[in-house]
């Protein structure tokens, strides 16, 4: 009987002590209002708790999401994707060009007769079709190696959730590693090529300086200066007249055709060079890619005999719970 009579007392007290509290929270509020009277229409909001703030944090907003988005980029394979673009882009369209100026001066200045250049003819002619095959080959080829770098990069992984990596996943980034190491190789012999032109060309253009210098120029000792194509063995010995010599081998560098396909077989080359570079930076990508994803499926076999491990732990432990049961 005592201590249901001391509990009373007690809720008693705390009841005239929240009595006490919530009159003295109304007296200030009132002489608040009586001070300002413009403030009774103020409208009092509520102040977020914690749980309010942490839903807020929570939520993604637009900033955070574009964030996310934006790691996931692979940038090394973009880079290496515009880059190995630009370079095959110069390549071809600039030696396409050039190449059909190379054949117009042959055709109007160092050999006049069709049949000497014939075969020189089909093979730019050939390689003018090759130009279009590898135009198409490398753009399919590098959308191909940015999206296996989407989907290799970590970023991605966390995006779009855990994922397992597989024999022939693994098999496919090692495929891709050694094909566009062949591809480096060939292109390197492919910029070597391409600066034989730039070579052939420099020649006759430093001959035409020396020409226009005027320590030579007005002299009879010009028409003995002379470029003989015949010795690059881009046309036969017996092609006429195969060479030009002073002031016709002048008018050539002053010809449209000559500047344009000079300046162009430069940039080609300079574009296969960018080539190159692009793929030896694909191939460094793919190989971490390829390592990323060997250790990813050995993290991945230790997690799923870990994850066995344990169930079979559980199942061990709730045996044993079972047998304790039935003995007890």
């Amino acid at each position: 009987m005592k201590p249901a009579m001391e509990t009373a007392a007690e809720e008693n007290s705390e009841q005239s002590q929240e009595r006490k509290v919530n009159s003295r929270a109304e007296m200030e509020i009132g002489r608040y209002h009586w001070m300002y009277p413009g403030s009774k229409n103020h409208q009092y909001r509520p102040v977020p708790t914690l749980g309010d703030r942490a839903s807020l944090l929570s939520s993604p907003g637009c900033f955070e999401c574009c964030i996310k988005c934006l790691g996931g980029v692979p940038y090394a394979s973009l880079v290496a994707t515009i880059l190995c673009f630009s370079g095959v882009a110069l390549f071809c369209g600039c030696g396409h060009v050039a190449l059909a100026g190379t054949v117009a001066i042959l055709e109007q200045h160092f050999s006049t007769n069709t049949s000497d250049h014939a075969l020189l003819s089909e093979v730019i002619q050939l390689m003018q079709y090759v130009i279009y095959g590898i135009a198409s080959f490398f753009f399919l080829y590098g959308i191909i190696l940015l999206a296996e770098g989407f989907y290799t990069t970590s970023a991605v992984k966390e995006l779009h959730g855990e994922f397992k990596t597989t024999a022939c996943g693994r098999c496919i980034s090692g495929m891709f590693v050694f094909l566009t190491y062949v591809l480096g190789v060939a292109w390197l012999g492919v910029f070597g090529f391409s600066a034989v032109p730039v070579f052939m060309f420099y020649n006759i253009w430093s001959t035409c300086e020396v020409i226009k210098s005027p320590q030579t120029n007005g002299t009879a000792g010009v028409e003995q200066i002379c470029v003989d194509i015949r010795q690059y063995g881009i046309i036969p010995w017996n092609a006429f007249p195969g060479r030009m010599c002073g002031s016709a081998l002048e008018n050539i560098c002053n010809t449209s055709e000559f500047y344009m396909s000079y300046h162009l077989f430069i940039v080609a080359c300079a574009g296969a060079g960018a080539t190159v570079i692009a793929l030896i930076h694909f191939l460094m990508i793919l190989s971490s890619n390829w390592a990323y994803l060997k250790d990813a499926s050995k993290m991945q076999a230790y997690q799923d005999i870990k994850a066995k491990e344990e169930q079979e732990l559980q199942d061990i432990q709730s045996r044993s719970k079972e047998q304790l049961n039935s003995y007890t």
